[in-house]
């Protein structure tokens, strides 16, 4: 059975959360309509401003939130209205290669907006230079093909795999940890098949982001006037903030042992890597980008300022009509 797929499962059943399934529903309905309006609010509330590169490189943050959280958060929340939530086995690779393709873009994305805050606060005069259009759109290209690569490698030797049963996925989305406990094949390659991507991926965000702001700091305490450094630093916590919670979550889920304890204690990671993180960006981060809050608060102004004009001019077609009715009562009571 180790030389092809020959497995007699044809779906899975997803276990995710047996109790307080309702408030679960609600909960999680919450935080995906949270993250769906603070995502699209930085894609569709734009100007000219927001083709800066930070800018350009936080639509695509945006984006991916977007696409990689509503890959697992919808087939959730319906899960938790059945009694069952079932995917068949094509549907589960599909669900968990997508996963994948979304999730390694995101975190390579990451990097590039390190990147992104090195050369700003490095070399100021040269940021716009540097940081060219066709710069940005090489380096998004990139990131979306390593992630596409990413995820065909780790789910070709998924699909080498054979599932005889049980097709009990202890979790609320296909995954390969959970899938290789499943399996009825010889997972040792598999397993190392994915310590390297996710493990190289990881190894080398880090030390992309460790050495990147090793720079940062350096240059900030070189500047000579505590109001710079203040301002050079704030254009880097929001980020740290994101990277953090994103990093973590995913090495958390990862690097645990393969057991059925670890399995239940990956549930907690996998909410925060699935679907707070992406809900939570629109506001550590994006909202905190000095050229995103400007633009948002004349989109905010402009649209109060609209709604003002109308009620102004509703107000004064009233106040016309009731004049015109007083003038046409004084009239008849002349006659």
């Amino acid at each position: 059975m180790a030389g092809g797929n020959h497995s007699s499962v044809t779906k899975f059943v997803l276990l995710g959360f047996t109790d307080l399934q309702e408030l679960l529903f609600v909960i999680f309905l919450l935080i995906y309509i949270t993250m769906l309006v603070g995502s699209l609010g930085v894609l569709i509330r734009t100007n000219s401003q927001l083709h800066v590169p930070m800018c350009f490189f936080l639509r695509h943050l945006s984006f991916l939130d977007i696409c990689y959280s509503s890959s697992i958060t919808l087939k959730l929340m319906s899960g938790l209205l059945a009694e069952r939530n079932v995917l068949s086995f094509n549907g589960c690779i599909t669900q968990l290669f997508f996963f994948a393709v979304f999730g390694t873009r995101e975190a390579i994305l990451l990097i590039l907006m390190v990147y992104d805050r090195y050369v700003a606060v490095r070399e100021p005069l040269r940021y716009l230079a540097a940081m060219s259009h066709g710069v940005r759109v090489q380096l998004v290209v990139g990131s979306y093909a390593a992630g596409s690569l990413n995820a065909l490698v780790r789910t070709s030797a998924l699909l080498r795999l054979s599932f005889c049963g049980p097709n009990l996925v202890n979790n609320f989305y296909c995954e390969i940890p959970p899938l290789l406990l499943l399996s009825c094949s010889n997972t040792q390659l598999n397993g190392m098949v994915m310590a390297a991507c996710v493990g190289f991926i990881i190894t080398t965000s880090v030390l992309a982001i460790v050495v990147s702001y090793a720079c940062i700091l350096l240059t900030i305490w070189s500047i000579c006037s505590a109001e710079g450094r203040h301002k050079a630093f704030s254009t880097c916590t929001s980020h740290l903030m994101a990277v953090a919670l994103f990093y973590g979550s995913v090495a958390f889920l990862y690097f645990h042992p393969f057991s059925r304890r670890a399995e239940d204690q990956g549930k907690t990671a996998s909410v925060f890597y699935t679907m707070v993180t992406p809900m939570l960006n629109p506001f550590i981060y994006s909202l905190r980008n000095k050229e995103v809050r400007s633009t948002l608060r004349r989109a905010t102004n402009k649209l109060l300022s609209c709604k003002y004009s109308h009620r102004s001019r509703s107000n004064q077609a009233e106040a016309d009509i009731t004049c015109h009715s007083g003038v046409s009562r004084r009239n008849k009571a002349d006659t």
